[in-house]
């Protein structure tokens, strides 16, 4: 009797585990499998949305390359998309209805807000912040992205140099591929595509980041020779398509001398010329109030044994800048002075001031 109690108890116990109305494994399993659905057609909108910006049309095989997905999955995807009022089907093309349009830029916007809190809050690798994003971004309302862009002080790019919309703004370009610049010509990287992986691995090792203002120095059959501020660059034609540039606008247009303060040399006087523009929210705010403002005169004092945080001195105080923070900071390096001009005006002189 004892056995027989004993084998139906266990059985109740795997019924209730299994089958459990909101912990049970079958429900979690639905979970799972709904989650997965949005994250499907989430994906096929933004997909959409990339082939309209082109000037392109989206296709069932574009789709189901882009979803790597079964021909059945895919008709399954396609078809609650368009029950939900978000795409529509024409001649074996797709396209975004006004709602699915708004999800899908709605998408990216959450996406970039995401990486940038990733890189700069969350002090995850560039090379890793793409991914968790990736998963994140379908379980951010467009409420929950307005208190991220708050939170963050409405950061203008990601960490890659994408603009980061408002909610109600449209998508900008991000320029052209650095491949269409002529030797000579001048410009500022302003977006690394993150896609493929080891692509973007490739170009975050040769030191390229949104933001660098650089002159084409040479060209050859397999690769591009950069001057990037004070750097030599060799960009492999393979991964070049990959860079993407604009003009020189609001910057100083000789990029002679320009460095960044990460890598001035110690008691070495340099002028602020900008921030880079990748430099965005907190961070911003932060160096600006600390007085790291275009023309503003700096020299590094001395760094810590490991070389992170270092100190600076600027309007007559000193300050501690983590390497991460003073690479933001683009200076050009001014030789014809070896004293620091007085700054009648600071606040705050002689007193030590971490950031």
């Amino acid at each position: 009797m004892n056995g027989v109690l004993w084998w139906t108890t266990a059985a109740v116990l795997v019924l209730l585990l299994v089958l459990w109305p909101r912990h049970g494994a079958l429900a979690r399993a639905r979970r799972r499998a709904a989650q997965a659905a949005r994250e499907q057609g989430d994906n096929a909108l933004k997909h959409l949305l990339q082939e309209a910006r082109a000037g392109r049309t989206g296709s069932f095989a574009s789709l189901k390359g882009t979803l790597r997905i079964g021909d059945g999955a895919l008709l399954r995807v396609m078809e609650r998309l368009r029950l939900g009022g978000l795409t529509a089907s024409e001649g074996g093309s797709y396209r975004l209805t006004a709602s699915g349009e708004r999800r899908a830029r709605h998408l990216v916007r959450a996406h970039r807000l995401l990486e940038r809190y990733l890189a700069d809050e969350a002090r995850l690798p560039l090379t890793a912040v793409h991914r968790v994003a990736e998963r994140l971004e379908h379980r951010l309302s467009e409420a929950d992205a307005d208190r991220l862009s708050a939170s963050m002080g409405h950061p203008e790019r990601d960490p890659h140099g994408d603009p980061i919309p408002a909610a109600d703004e449209a998508l900008d370009d991000v320029g052209v591929p650095i491949t269409q610049w002529l030797v000579g010509q001048e410009g500022r990287i302003a977006h690394l595509e993150d896609e493929p992986a080891a692509t973007f691995r490739a170009l975050v090792q040769l030191g390229l980041a949104p933001g660098q203002a650089f002159v084409v120095r040479d060209t050859t059959s397999d690769a591009i020779r950069l001057l990037a501020e004070d750097r030599e660059i060799v960009l492999p034609l393979e991964h070049a398509g990959n860079v993407f540039v604009t003009p020189l606008e609001g910057w100083a247009h000789d990029t002679r001398g320009l460095v960044r303060l990460s890598d001035l040399p110690t008691g070495t006087f340099a002028e602020i010329v900008s921030l880079s523009p990748t430099c965005q929210g907190l961070t911003r705010r932060r160096l600006l109030d600390l007085g790291f403002t275009p023309g503003t005169r700096v020299r590094p004092l001395l760094q810590t044994f490991a070389g992170d945080p270092r100190a600076y001195r600027v309007r007559g105080t000193t300050i501690a800048l983590r390497r991460d923070q003073s690479s933001a900071v683009i200076v050009r390096v001014n030789e014809t002075s070896a004293v620091e001009p007085p700054h009648a005006g600071a606040a705050h002189h002689g007193t030590e001031t971490p950031a």
